[in-house]
């Protein structure tokens, strides 16, 4: 219960400076500007279809970078005072935990129950947590897999807390920088002696789940497992089971631990993750119905033992209480390289802090549960047992059907998913925003509360990124859509997400400004005020050359001085520079086309599942080499494997001197000659692609998939030369 007599705040917002960053963004949508206006005076100098190409690109640009400085404009971070929090409230509150997991062979248990650990030994009263997982796949597997890890948990809880144990997920706190000999303990023998024992115990759990994992393939399933004998991962009925409930009311024991399998028919749309959040959500209302949710992905381990407090304080102990809706936490990942995302927590979150809070990305977040009802906060029933204990299971079939609420056609003929109530279909991704939560105030925390799986590799990530723009568009075009579905959010809050949203139809200006280049070297055209080539020395021919070169240097000056400023190094700047150009025209194009068709009703778009790996290195010792990118057959590589191709086609034809006689003079430039260039170093990945076997090299059949392509481009430009 809160005291209302505390006036020392649990957490305080606070203004970031940023004049500099100002200064610089206004510098660049000037400059923006004057690029823009220098296009469309060109335009009535009838320089034809190549600056008409530009105009609309530029246009495009110019508006992305004014949504950017919208965000950027006035950052703001939340500091917390965890130590408060007893005086502010004298009982904890209850926090239900939801995991979800939908594959075992994508998402191998061991990574599942794993999250699980973490989660269970956080600094927080054990009767006080519910963990639920779901388990879309419906795997004997990921069921047995929890029901051993459980066992385990039981004395590595304990040894978390005794020992202050840090990094909770044991297949991370196991390697080798978590020796004993480096711990705070490392003297105590005691200590020594019982990390030793962890350690065995967690390999021999491990041990048991491989071999479950060869076994349960082709066995019968007695016992506890039986009841998935005639189950079908996409055709069974409601599975509840309770691993371990907390009857005691003891903060020394482990929560309470549920497994659920909701029903799944073929007749019944399931609405993937939205779907299984739902039914988490209505299951924990009939067994503990916590006032507050988190809800994580099943690779997401905790890196901050003392996560809940930490969150709890900035739910209760902020001005706006009573609106504050959510706590959504940034997304890190323990196996890839972290930069990018650190940069765009620091730059982007931030931003988003003062303008109403952040979007809800779906994962690493707690949330309170009258806000997902869309109600107010003493119009939630209470169905828990007394003290929050978890009731018995028999009683919960009988009295409150917790298995009738897992139903597949539970939902039918009402407005969940539709209105205010629960989260929002139809959606694909993990980026998405329930109802409720569209009108209450969320907070960014500070601190790297969960770190997750990165893809394991090239396609992999190309997936990922194609599932997300996907699900953004359709919440774009969709009655989901915040902006437009409810009235009270502010301007800025909008141009937010509309920054978001957008992410797939940024891939056709992207394309378009890429493809340029070529078109106009090849045909000896331009689009850009040019130096002209075949003068010697070089000389200026036009002074409006000036402005795309300092937009050029300016931005991304601006750029590198984001990551040297937070201690990264130039060339992780560049990495990221290049995998923005290739994961917007590969991936983010598909997604866009994967929209349109589904909007046209030619196709249903297919929720695919990332592959989850404990590591994604070859190397025998453990480490990660960001530059080694992987290809595979997938029709997603095609278009920068044809856009790369385009480029060494026009850098042949200018350095051979096969271009044909420009147009009134006009013809290509040094501008447009850099341009490719800089292109072909972006996609420097697939360059290296291209002569390389195996995983590391581009298949043959997309190599000729996007020669076909490059040679059509070629081809048929010829016939439309004349508009350059």
């Amino acid at each position: 219960m809160v005291n209302p007599m505390i006036f020392l705040p649990l957490c305080e917002k606070i203004a970031v400076k940023n004049t500099k960053q100002k200064i610089l963004d206004v510098t660049i949508y000037y400059s923006l500007l004057f690029l823009f206006s220098s296009i469309v005076l060109s335009l009535s100098k009838n320089h034809g279809f190549a600056r008409f190409l530009a105009f609309l690109c530029e246009s495009w640009f110019t508006f992305i970078w004014l949504l950017t400085i919208n965000i950027h404009w006035t950052p703001a971070e939340y500091k917390i005072f965890p130590e408060r929090l007893h005086e502010w409230v004298q009982d904890l509150p209850p926090v239900d935990i939801f995991v979800t997991t939908a594959d075992s062979d994508l998402e191998p248990p061991i990574i599942t129950f794993n999250t699980l650990l973490s989660l269970l030994a956080v600094d927080y009263a054990a009767h006080k947590l519910a963990c639920y997982l779901s388990d879309d796949g419906c795997s004997p597997l990921t069921f047995y897999s929890l029901v051993e890890a459980s066992k385990f948990a039981k004395l590595w809880v304990q040894f978390c807390k005794k020992y202050n144990v840090q990094v909770r997920a044991p297949f991370r706190y196991f390697l080798g920088e978590f020796m004993p000999s480096d711990h705070a303990n490392s003297c105590n023998e005691e200590f020594q002696w019982q990390w030793q024992k962890m350690k065995n115990e967690y390999d021999q759990l491990s041990r048991k789940v491989d071999d479950a994992a060869q076994n349960l393939s082709h066995c019968d399933l007695t016992g506890e497992l039986a009841i998935f004998s005639n189950a079908d991962s996409r055709n069974h009925s409601t599975i509840v089971k309770v691993i371990w409930e907390n009857k005691e009311d003891s903060s020394d024991h482990l929560p309470h631990l549920v497994y659920i399998s909701r029903e799944k028919r073929s007749q019944h749309n399931h609405h993937y993750k939205a779907g299984a959040m739902n039914v988490l959500t209505r299951v924990s209302a009939l067994m503990t119905n916590a006032p507050f949710m988190l809800n994580v992905d099943c690779d997401m381990f905790t890196n901050n033992p003392q996560v809940v407090r930490e969150t709890i304080c900035l739910l209760l102990g902020s001005k706006r209480e009573t609106v504050c809706g959510f706590v959504q936490g940034p997304q890190l990942f323990y196996d890839g390289p972290a930069d990018q995302v650190v940069i765009s927590n620091e730059y982007m979150v931030k931003g988003v802090a003062e303008i109403q809070g952040p979007p809800y990305e779906g994962t690493g977040c707690f949330h309170r549960r009258k806000v997902i009802y869309g109600l107010g906060p003493d119009e939630v029933t209470n169905l828990t047992s007394e003290k929050g204990k978890l009731a018995d299971e028999h009683e919960l079939v009988k009295e409150f059907g917790a298995c009738q609420v897992a139903a597949s056609y539970y939902e039918y003929g009402t407005n969940r998913g539709k209105k205010f109530i629960s989260y929002p279909y139809p959606n694909l991704i993990h980026l998405f925003q329930p109802h409720g939560i569209v009108d209450s105030h969320g907070v960014y925390s500070e601190f790297s509360a969960f770190l997750g799986c990165a893809p394991s590799d090239g396609p992999a990530a190309m997936i990922q990124q194609k599932r997300w723009a996907t699900g953004l568009l359709e919440i774009l075009f969709s009655i989901s859509n915040p902006i437009f579905s409810i009235g009270d959010l502010q301007s800025r809050r909008c141009l937010a997400y509309i920054w978001i949203l957008i992410w797939g139809l940024r891939s056709i200006p992207e394309l378009c400004y890429a493809i340029l280049p070529a078109y106009c070297i090849i045909y000896n055209s331009n689009f850009l005020p040019y130096f002209c080539l075949n003068c010697v020395p070089v000389q200026v021919e036009e002074p409006g050359i000036y402005i795309p070169v300092a937009l050029f240097v300016i931005y991304n000056l601006y750029t590198l001085s984001e990551y040297l400023r937070l201690g990264f190094r130039i060339r992780s700047w560049w990495i990221n520079q290049s995998m923005e150009r290739i994961t917007t025209m590969n991936a983010w194009l598909f997604a866009l086309a994967s929209f349109i068709i589904k909007f046209l009703g030619l196709s249903e778009t297919v929720f695919e599942v990332t592959q989850k790996d404990q590591s994604n290195s070859d190397n025998n010792d453990g480490t990660i080499n960001p530059e080694e990118f992987t290809f595979d057959k997938s029709p997603v590589f095609i278009p920068g494997t044809t856009i790369l191709l385009v480029q060494l086609a026009a850098l042949a034809t200018a350095l051979l001197g096969l271009q044909p006689e420009a147009h009134r003079g006009q013809g290509s430039g040094l501008g447009e000659f850099m341009c490719s260039f800089y292109l072909v170093a972006c996609f420097w990945p697939i360059v290296k692609g291209l002569f390389r076997k195996g995983k590391y090299g581009i298949p043959f059949s997309t190599m000729c998939k996007s020669a076909v392509l490059a040679f059509i481009f070629v081809h048929l430009g010829r016939s439309s030369s004349n508009m350059g």
